[in-house]
């Protein structure tokens, strides 16, 4: 198994705080032979009427000597489970989650903002220091 990525637990921690139950630590994904694993499955009851939410979250430091490459691998498994998920029709949402001082230095400037705003992937944006969610994107 992968090692936990820095933040797993402070993520973990701002969407128990947010009002989700933790349902997976790793989410187990598969295709064909294949096995591989999210950081994070989640659920919370949004009304009765409604049901419940669902979502998958994989969580990036952005630690690496370059904020592109790590953008690149995050992008390519974000991509990928994503995939994954269609094609094994399960029906959840998936979220990369990073930290605040990485979205304001990676999803603040042009490239990033070509992703959100092309609606290439889905962000929880957290503050690492008191382990709480400051942004869904999109909302």
């Amino acid at each position: 198994m992968p090692a936990r990525d820095i933040y797993h637990n402070t993520v973990k921690t701002a969407l128990e705080k947010d009002g989700w139950t933790i349902t997976h630590d790793p989410f187990p994904l598969q295709i064909g032979k294949k096995r591989l694993s999210a950081d994070l499955g989640a659920e919370r009851l949004i009304s009765a009427e409604k049901g419940i939410q669902k979502i998958v979250v994989e969580v990036k430091s952005f630690v690496g000597q370059s904020d592109v490459k790590d953008l690149e691998q995050a992008l390519g498994q974000y991509i990928l489970y994503r995939q994954i998920l269609n094609e094994t029709k399960i029906e959840r949402d998936l979220y990369l989650a990073v930290s605040r001082l990485t979205f304001n230095s990676i999803f603040t400037i042009q490239l990033g903002q070509m992703l959100l705003t092309n609606q290439i992937i889905k962000l929880i944006v957290f503050d690492d220091e008191s382990e709480v969610i400051v942004q869904w994107i999109p909302n």
